[in-house]
């Protein structure tokens, strides 16, 4: 039987401005642990509405969302903050990287948050996840003077300090060029092959979605 991270059940989302819509119609899906999973579709379709289901972040819908078969739907916000943070790494289409902080400082926060280990375990732990990137040698050089590819290498870093069970990300090389894509790709593909981490990213680059594991195509708010 497969083991997944993530699942759904019927998922139905309306928007009411200004008018009623249903933008999400019974979605149901299942994501194994260890693939990179991509959701593709034309602006609108609601691939970036189910992300936020998914992720936690959006909790007025119907339907129920499992992670790592806990059922995550009609929990608290404080209890699903908690959960996010230990349970769900972020990569954005821009990074929201601090730019007064140094590289290893933003990739610290989500443990300093999530307050497991001290300090100096954190360090040590964010520069590990900045050497896994190749980004350990800019480990203390201010944010705003990377580049936008190790920018958004840095956030992958910080995405994975608390060891989440899932990496979601929206858009996460919409704003790179043609190598960093490439690059990210690459670093994504490693995270599923060598350390089996589950990966799901909505994408509206078709050739990146390619070489993903599985592709979920959306359109008018259902999978084809």
């Amino acid at each position: 039987m497969p083991d997944f991270a993530l699942r759904t059940e019927q998922i139905t989302k309306y928007f009411y401005d200004p008018v009623k819509f249903e933008v999400l119609k019974e979605v149901s899906l299942c994501i194994e642990k260890g693939k990179f999973a991509t959701i593709t579709g034309k602006s609108g379709c609601g691939k970036s509405t189910l992300l936020y289901i998914l992720s936690t972040m959006d909790t007025d819908y119907l339907g129920r969302v499992y992670i790592d078969e806990k059922l995550v739907s009609g929990k608290g916000q404080s209890e699903l903050s908690r959960f996010r943070n230990e349970n769900i790494g972020f990569v954005f289409q821009f990074h929201y990287l601090l730019p007064e902080f140094s590289a290893l400082e933003n990739v610290m926060l989500p443990a300093l948050k999530l307050g497991k280990l001290n300090k100096k375990e954190i360090e040590e732990k964010a520069y590990g996840k900045l050497k896994l990137l190749g980004m350990h040698e800019y480990a203390l050089k201010l944010s705003s003077k990377l580049s936008g590819g190790q920018q958004q290498r840095v956030a992958i870093a910080r995405a994975l300090i608390n060891d989440p069970k899932i990496i979601m990300g929206d858009e996460p090389t919409g704003n790179l060029d043609s190598n960093n894509t490439e690059i990210v790709y690459d670093i994504f593909r490693e995270l599923t092959t060598i350390y089996h981490q589950t990966i799901i990213a909505v994408t509206h680059d078709i050739e990146f979605a390619k070489k993903s594991d599985m592709t979920i195509e959306m359109k008018d708010g259902r999978i084809l």
